[in-house]
């Protein structure tokens, strides 16, 4: 069975840092600085995808990605159902696996629409998605926020189901125009069923299911409390991998008896292999949904303020060990290019620091070894948690100057010491739920 959902997660939560590293420097010891990149103003820089698959194209604005496992599904696909194709028009001959394969590419099609569900309303309550990909067991939506209400939740969960039901019913409505045991009429049925499972089991009311996403809101809503809507749904989502694991394989025990047909052999083995896998994924998926949500909770902890370093403004001309010297009478940990009216105007990059040797320090100027700073290089001390991740991830940088509301410099905030923040943090959440990485069936 192949569904389709969607999954939110914070940013930065899917392992990759929360900001660049900067780039190399030269043989001198001086970093190198990255070329400017252009862009619409007021729209942040985003990362490149990896890992994503095939880019198909980007509607609404949003890369859809085909991911490697979804040619292995397809050909499984274009193989089950070119034998259910023999039996209902063996005169196709070998013909049937390219219709097959229609129906295969045109399912998925229908998953993309599921998604494309999600990804419009996720855009319409301004919550970022990150990408769409197709993979083996059906979709996923990757929004990078949480949804603020208990209501735009629910309705972003339960679009998804509504448009694969919406389809199912379309492609009822197209059986009736067309001469059942035909070509045409096999196809239409096959994706009319194929949406109505779709819709029907991700309304099934566990995380990381969609149905399970509706519950945690309703739960949420009633309670206050979206940690609350959180664990309901994902503990429901456990019970109900614990369901699929045993109740699969003994629906189609039962089947067998019922048709007066040997139980067990190839078929049950089949079964009870897809039911494993199915369980899996919601159990994990459940477990991670925890795991992410008390991550979520961990993330004020993230201020920019607490974690930012103290500072000594210098100017361009000073001597690096100088800079050092007044750096560690002050008990501070950065330094910060000031003009001759004490206005910042670059920051010294730590690694750079790192890579003059002591007995150069002397001779080497703190501005050789100084990133310009823009107005993009500058953090409010206010930022935290997700805010904060974000901003660090619209304009990857090593260093940021952190300022008060009125503009005096507060310090230095370096990507190396949020990024183990960070890490702490998922390793707290990790502690209190064991779900492992997160996943999602789609």
């Amino acid at each position: 069975m192949i569904v389709g959902t969607h999954e939110t997660a914070p940013t930065g939560s899917r392992g990759e840092p929360v900001a660049n590293t900067g780039s190399k420097g030269d043989d001198n010891g001086t970093p190198g600085r990255r070329p400017k990149e252009r862009r619409p103003a007021g729209q942040p820089r985003r990362p490149r995808e990896r890992g994503g698959g095939l880019l198909m194209g980007r509607p609404f604005g949003v890369p859809v990605y085909v991911a490697p496992s979804w040619f292995l599904v397809a050909a499984l696909i274009t193989w089950v159902f070119g034998g259910q194709l023999d039996r209902v028009l063996p005169q196709l001959g070998a013909a049937r696996y390219l219709i097959a394969l229609f129906f295969a590419v045109a399912f998925y099609a229908s998953v993309l629409v599921h998604e494309l569900a999600h990804t419009v309303a996720a855009l319409r309550f301004r919550l970022p998605v990150r990408r769409i990909q197709l993979q083996f067991f059906g979709g996923v939506s990757e929004i990078e926020k949480e949804s603020e209400t208990a209501g735009r939740e629910f309705v972003l969960a339960f679009v998804g189901p509504l448009l694969s039901l919406v389809l199912a019913g379309v492609f009822y409505l197209g059986m009736q125009g067309v001469e059942p045991g035909t070509i045409p009429g096999v196809l239409l049925a096959g994706l009319m069923i194929s949406n109505l499972i779709v819709a029907v089991f991700n309304l099934l009311p566990g995380l990381p299911l969609d149905g399970g996403r509706m519950l945690r809101a309703v739960v949420w809503k009633l309670s206050g409390d979206p940690m609350t809507g959180t664990v309901a749904a994902a503990w429901t989502g456990r019970a109900l991998a614990v369901a699929v694991l045993i109740g699969l394989p003994l629906a189609t025990h039962a089947q067998g008896f019922a048709g007066d047909e040997s139980p067990g052999g190839l078929n049950s083995v089949t079964d009870a292999l897809l039911a494993a896998i199915l369980a899996a994924i919601i159990w994990t998926g459940a477990g991670n949904s925890l795991r992410m949500a008390r991550l979520r909770a961990r993330l004020p902890e993230l201020s920019a303020r607490s974690l930012t370093r103290r500072a000594v403004p210098v100017t361009a001309g000073t001597p690096l060990s100088e800079a050092l010297r007044r750096a560690n009478e002050a008990g501070a940990r950065a330094l910060v290019v000031v003009d001759g009216q004490g206005a910042p105007t670059g920051l010294v990059r730590e690694a750079g620091i790192v890579s003059v040797p002591e007995h150069r320090r002397p001779w080497v100027a703190v501005s050789t070894l100084s990133q310009d700073l823009t107005d993009e290089l500058r953090l409010s001390a206010e930022l935290s948690g997700e805010d904060l991740l974000e901003n660090l991830r619209a304009v990857p940088a090593t260093e940021y100057l952190v300022v008060e509301e009125t503009g005096e410099i507060y310090g230095v905030l370096s990507t190396g010491d949020v990024e183990r923040a960070f890490v702490a943090a998922m390793a707290g959440a990790s502690g209190r739920s064991r779900g492992g990485s997160r996943s999602s069936v789609g």
